[in-house]
């Protein structure tokens, strides 16, 4: 009988004991960053109490649409609780709405060369890229950036919704790649 409690005390810690974990970890805001284009490690989204601005780093769920899911399938962005369970993407913010951003070899925003957004024609895989077509961001959308050579950013999704910013991404405990 009290082998019996022991095992069950045990199997049930080993169930319920992750699960508590994983809720308070996700609960308090802290995310494992597991992509290149920004530090690896445990990152926190800290709340807004402002209006996104140019040069925030951000936390963003992707639309659910079809450039994220070829980006799913294609190993860009990875599973997770945002729409269409994708992962929330680290980027910064570089333009805002109304802003004019022309995608060529490079960006250019508002008349101004963004650094490190050359244009690659092919991932590492070599398979086509499509850069986004350049325009005005639309309201209540932003135009996102990292300078990770082999960042899938907004030079190729385009704009996204404003909308998908929880908070800003905070570094906690981070390892360059």
């Amino acid at each position: 009988m009290i082998i019996q409690l022991r095992r069950d005390v045990i199997v049930l810690s080993a169930v319920v004991v992750p699960i508590l974990m994983f809720t308070t970890f996700y609960g308090f805001g802290f995310r494992l960053n597991l992509t290149p284009s920004y530090p690896l490690g445990l990152w926190q989204i800290v709340p807004l109490e402002r209006p996104v601005a140019t040069g925030d780093l951000v936390f963003i769920c992707p639309p659910d649409n079809a450039a994220f899911s070829q980006a799913l399938s294609r190993g860009y962005v990875r599973r997770g609780l945002c729409p269409g369970w994708l992962s929330p993407l680290i980027k910064t913010v570089v333009a805002l709405p109304g802003q004019h951003v022309v995608v060529d070899a490079g960006v250019t925003i508002d008349g101004s060369v963004l650094e490190h957004s050359e244009i690659r024609g092919t991932d590492a895989e070599g398979r086509a890229l499509s850069s986004w077509s350049g325009g005005v961001v639309p309201t209540g959308h932003l135009f996102l950036h990292s300078t990770f050579a082999g960042s899938y950013d907004s030079r190729y999704f385009g704009p996204i919704p404003a909308s998908g910013v929880p908070g800003l991404a905070r570094p906690i405990l981070t390892v360059a790649p």
